[in-house]
Parts: structure tokens; sequence; C-alpha cells
């Protein structure tokens, strides 16, 4: 029996195992730019590809080339072992993404009144999350 999935029309066979390995990869692919507040169109942008080529990274569908993991690696600043995930990344201050940066440059442009209005939003925000969590969380252990 051969070790190998049925190939797309545009996508050459992947072994079981190199698909696992990148599979594995996209999910850190995803985390590293979920962690960065990035969107994947941002993050093709930033890489030179399409979007839709970051979405098939991150789902583990289309193989990332070594050049491709370069300039995440350096997009990142990570080292090459860091970004495959063999050694940990540093742990250091968490600056805000660019995105953040810009809603934050939004913030303060704001009155004192409308920022303490958003601030009040975005608590009534989080608590919602927070019950709808252990709400989620007792569901699921009813179903159990």
């Amino acid at each position: 029996m051969r070790d190998t999935q049925p190939a797309s029309p545009n996508s050459p066979q992947i072994k079981k195992e190199s698909r696992a390995y990148f599979a594995a990869l996209g999910e850190r692919v995803t985390q590293l730019r979920k962690s960065r507040g990035m969107t994947q169109a941002e993050l093709a942008r930033a890489l030179g590809v399409s979007q839709q080529a970051v979405f098939a990274y991150e789902i583990g569908e289309r193989r990332i080339s070594a050049i491709v993991l370069e300039r995440l690696a350096r997009l990142f600043r990570l080292t090459m072992d860091q970004l495959l995930g063999f050694t940990p990344e540093p742990v250091k201050k968490r600056r805000l993404s660019p995105r953040a940066m810009r809603h934050a440059e939004r913030l303060q442009a704001l009155s004192k009144t409308q920022q303490r209005f958003l601030v009040r939003i975005l608590d009534v925000l989080e608590e919602s999350n927070k019950n709808r969590g252990k709400a989620d969380s007792a569901a699921g252990a009813e179903l159990s």
C-alpha cells in the first residue's frame, strides 16, 4: 500500500508524515501570526505571497518553501530553530502589533469621555466572553 494521499490537480502528492509535519508547521505559523495581531492578508503582503497561499500554509495543504520559511523567521524575528519549534522563543516584553498600535493611536485621538466609553464597552465584551466560556465549559461537562 502506498503511503501518499491522492493529489489534487494543482498539488503534488504529499506523504502522510509530510502532511502531518506541514499541518503542525501551519499551526505554528497561525499561532505566530495571531500572537502578533496580524491578519492572513497582512502576513501575505509581508511575505510576498497571496492570502490563499497563507491559508494553505496554515492548514498544512501547501508546502512552505525554504525561501518563505526564511522570510517568516525574519518577519517574526526568530531563528529557524525557533520558527520550526526546535528551540523555544525567547521570553521578552510583548510589544503591540502594528494593528494594535493603529487602534491605540485612534483611541488616543478621542476625547477622554469617548475613551472611557470605549473601555467600558470592552469591559462588557470581555465579561460576556468569560461568562460564555464558563457556560460552554459547563455544557461540555454535561455532555460527557
